[in-house]
């Protein structure tokens, strides 16, 4: 499955002790936080991977040194060469940090629905960030499309391709998965993420379902406008892509290949809708201390819900991606929250929280 892939691995034990050397040492071996409130209120132990803790500040700082270190590995990019992508803010990020690091070029297309925070970030960190109009995949001015046929033009460069080169996937299978199987010692009844390449949710699952034997479940979680609940509940017919979220970097029209690897094995999906993951955002913070993002939030509310569906007692991990910095202006805006029509899917306790006008 993961044929010339085998990429050089670097653990390092959870001793604070222990040094690193470098941005790329640092990533990976997150904590995985128990979350007390929300557990107790349903009964079951439900636990966040702190993906916000790796260097970059998400979970995308994964894939992005696993594609670069897999180009590296098969001779595809020299020293000072370029590493083009196309993203829509977090894998950007940790390319960015990766390419600094390593004495690349970095050059982003994005779509320009993204936040500004993160088009900021990607330019403090060097990067030439280049926003285009969000177009559907299959059309040919598709952000993704845009940085394959860039990185054509250029000598020394590589089009990393997070959505279909699975390295990205095996990245998580080889650090994010074993982690978690070890943090948990094994005993884990559930695992759900959203997707967006499908990096993660391939990665964690067949590593965890592997060495569970078939144990633990693995669901996917999706936000309104993706079709991936509707494919895996129908058997595998894909319907056309309507509907949008306010969460950013996830859902899909399309089954990527590092999703095509385990789309088949999973147990189950659902959709999450955008009012349960902007009431979530504001709960984390309220109750547990945790300033997380949106897609964060949605993988949260997807973990209750899974531990509810398979009992009282059961144990569910998930992933939070990133922290609420990357979208404070839109999430903490009482304005922004008005235009969504999300203010009223907050708890009145809650709101005192949207400081910002």
């Amino acid at each position: 499955m993961f044929a010339g892939l085998r990429v050089a691995t670097r653990r390092r034990g959870f001793a604070t002790a222990s040094t690193v050397n470098g941005f790329t040492e640092a990533v990976g071996n997150t904590p995985l936080i128990y979350l007390k409130g929300l557990s107790e209120q349903i009964g079951s132990k439900i636990y966040g991977k702190a993906e916000f803790q790796n260097p970059g500040g998400s979970v995308k700082d994964r894939a992005a040194l696993g594609v670069v270190r897999n180009a590296e590995e098969k001779g595809l990019i020299k020293p000072g060469g370029t590493v083009v992508e196309g993203t829509a803010g977090n894998t950007g990020i940790g390319l960015a940090h990766v390419c600094r690091a390593k004495g690349y070029n970095c050059v982003i297309y994005m779509p320009n629905t993204q936040s500004q925070e993160k088009i900021d970030l990607l330019r403090m960190l060097g990067a030439d960030v280049r926003p285009v109009a969000a177009v559907a995949y299959d059309n040919p001015l598709n952000y993704n499309h845009q940085a394959r046929d860039y990185a054509l033009t250029l000598d020394n460069a590589i089009w990393t391709d997070q959505f279909d080169n699975t390295a990205n996937a095996y990245a998580h299978y080889i650090s994010t998965g074993p982690e978690i199987w070890e943090q948990t010692q094994g005993d884990l009844d559930g695992f759900i993420c959203a997707t967006g390449t499908g990096g993660t949710l391939a990665g964690v699952g067949k590593y965890l379902k592997e060495k569970s034997a078939g144990k633990t479940q693995i669901w996917l979680a999706d936000p309104p406008g993706s079709v991936l609940t509707s494919y895996v509940q129908s058997g595998g017919k894909l319907t056309e892509r309507s509907g949008s979220s306010i969460t950013e970097g996830i859902g899909q029209g399309r089954i990527t290949q590092n999703l095509g690897i385990f789309v088949k094995e999973l147990s189950g999906a659902f959709t999450v809708p955008d009012e349960k993951s902007i009431a979530m955002v504001y709960e984390l913070l309220h109750m547990e201390g945790l300033y997380i993002g949106a897609s964060s939030a949605l993988n949260v509310v997807a973990a209750v819900e899974l531990a509810q569906k398979l009992g009282k007692g059961s144990k569910v991990a998930t992933i939070l991606c990133d922290g609420a910095y990357r979208y404070q202006s839109r999430l903490f805006s009482k304005a922004w929250l008005k235009s969504k029509g999300l203010e009223d899917a907050i708890p009145s306790h809650l709101k005192k929280y949207a400081v910002l006008d």
